[in-house]
Formats: C-alpha cells, structure tokens, sequence
C-alpha cells in the first residue's frame, strides 16, 4: 500500500514528494554501503517523484542501469534511480519517523556485514536473486 509523503534532506535545500510504499526496504551490496556508510534503508516511490530544490541535487551514474543522487550542500544521500523505467527508491531516513512504515525486506543479504543484524522478520534475498527477479527481460 502506497501513502503520500514528503521528506527533506539535512539542510532542507532539497525536498521530495509522493506515493511511497509503506514498506521499507533494506540494502547491503557494496556500493550502498560505501554510499551512506552503512545498509541503506529506503522505500519504493516509482515513477512519479517529485524533486523540489532541483539545483541542488547531484546525481552519480553509479552503474549502466542506474544512479544515485544526494544533496550538493549537506550531503544527503536522496534517492537511487534505475535508468530503464525511472523507479526511485528513496531514503527511508528523508521522512518524518512514521508508524506508516514498516520493516519488510533486505537485499544483497549475502554481501551484509558480520558487524550488525536486524531483528525483524523480514523477506531476504541475495544479489543474484535481486537480478534475477528485476533485471531487465532480453
């Protein structure tokens, strides 16, 4: 089920609206990582963001299929976008703490540190059953 939503990176020079899932999404490859310095914890906005502070935002071709955008003045990580069918998947840590939100699964588990753990119950997958379930048909 999708809620309409508004968050703001740090500084508030950036802001985003929409439909978001109330699910949240945890990711634990490489690059998420290494980008927000830990797993990335985001939800689900699809096709229709909308981005206020435009001018701010800048965004990184992090690979062929998609990139990830953060703030040029606080550094806010905002958003991962895949190229083919502009899907953004948004900083869970944009929005207000909402008990609209829930804790439902985590990707790339099999790349995910020895250091921490959720204690959830959530729906697991590994890398290679992310890319076989959402890459792109040939």
């Amino acid at each position: 089920m999708k809620i309409s939503a508004k968050g703001q990176c740090l500084c508030g020079a950036v802001s985003v609206t929409g439909q978001v899932e109330q699910k949240v999404g945890v990711c634990h490859c490489s690059m998420c990582r290494q980008w927000v310095g830990g797993p990335f914890l985001a939800v689900d906005a699809g096709t229709e963001l909308t981005v206020t502070g435009e001018q701010n935002v800048e965004r990184f071709s992090s690979s062929d299929w998609a990139e990830r955008a953060f703030c040029k003045k606080c550094g806010s990580a905002l958003f991962y976008r895949l190229k083919q069918n502009n899907q953004h998947i948004v900083s869970a840590g944009l929005f207000e703490v909402s008990s609209d939100f829930t804790l439902d699964h985590q990707i790339f588990i099999d790349e995910k540190p020895h250091y921490y753990s959720f204690a959830n119950q959530t729906h697991n997958m590994t890398g290679a059953e992310v890319f076989a379930q959402y890459a792109p048909k040939e």
